[in-house]
């Protein structure tokens, strides 16, 4: 069993908090642990709304294998023992992760010095004034650096802890683990924050039968008029609507969503690497290979084997 330690900080935002303990409780493979500061904490969304009561102690949160810090109140200074226990459990080797302002935490604890680091959009510019050392992004949902990895705000905590789950079971339960939850698709950790100043055009409906023929047409090549088509659009008013709805435009989400057809095969059969190419869409291991280095770091058969050899 994979442990996690969720770190349960006086003042500790409760929905950031009850974010892992849903999605780890739900897959499968995780044992799953509340570690606070001390037995009852209050939990704050702006004000004190309402308390909770922990079995574990910050200190048990040594023996994990992830601890996940979630938001916590970025004008306050950050707990000395919280702060040691991160950097100890980092030092130890677990994997670190914040949600939303519970990177200005692992930014105290030191791990995010010389490392890219998100948060919640608002607070990026205040994470990057008192912690210089961190590059701040705050344009994406998620940056994973390996064994530290910190995300957006509030929501995008769910799209981190999937993408835990994903590295850790595979694409096949992560997308299990997503419908149990009710959640959408994975989004992609460099997918924009959704921070659009006007008020959002609902296009759920006129977006949706193009979005489920582009997932069940993707060995199929389309170009943005094909799309468009479909959607009842001209090109134009499509790229602002699929940027709008999606955060993204529709290649990239052509990309994302090809690679993880291809992760899935890679994981789950044995049909040779140009068979997936063509399968997934990329029509060509060439073109396959171009984007597995550029958005997962690795080539397709190096993935195929590290993940066989993980879960042996």
């Amino acid at each position: 069993m994979h442990r996690v330690a969720v770190l349960a900080i006086d003042g500790v935002v409760g929905f950031d908090l009850s974010i892992p303990c849903q999605v780890f409780t739900t897959a499968p493979g995780y044992e799953v642990r509340v570690c606070a500061e001390r037995r009852v904490i209050a939990t704050a969304a702006g004000r004190q709304l309402f308390r909770i009561s922990a079995d574990y102690r910050l200190d048990d949160a040594l023996e994990a294998d992830t601890v996940i810090v979630p938001g916590v109140d970025p004008d306050r200074p950050p707990p000395p023992r919280a702060v040691r226990v991160v950097r100890q459990a980092a030092d130890r080797g677990a994997r670190v992760a914040s949600i939303c302002t519970g990177a200005f935490l692992l930014a105290a604890a030191g791990l995010l010095d010389g490392r890219t680091a998100t948060t919640h959009w608002v607070l990026a510019d205040q994470l990057a004034a008192e912690y210089p050392a961190v590059t701040v992004d705050p344009s994406i949902l998620f940056v994973d650096n390996g064994k530290v990895l910190t995300s957006a705000g509030v929501a995008a905590g769910l799209d981190l802890c999937l993408h835990l789950v994903r590295r850790d079971r595979g694409a096949v339960v992560a997308a299990d683990t997503a419908r149990m939850i009710v959640m959408p698709p994975q989004r992609e950790g460099g997918q924009a924050q959704f921070i659009e100043r006007h008020q959002p055009i609902d296009d759920t409906d006129a977006l949706a039968p193009a979005l489920q023929w582009m997932q069940d047409n993707l060995d199929t090549p389309m170009t943005i008029a094909d799309i468009a088509a479909r959607a009842a659009m001209s090109t134009r008013t499509l790229s602002r609507h699929f940027r709008a709805h999606t955060g993204t435009t529709p290649a990239q989400w052509l990309t994302h969503r090809r690679l993880q057809r291809a992760r899935e095969l890679l994981e789950t059969t044995d049909l040779p690497v140009d068979r997936i190419a063509l399968t997934s869409g990329f029509g060509s291991i060439e073109t396959m290979r171009h984007h597995f280095a550029r958005h997962v770091g690795t080539t397709p058969t190096s993935y195929r084997a590290a993940f066989r050899s993980r879960n042996a």
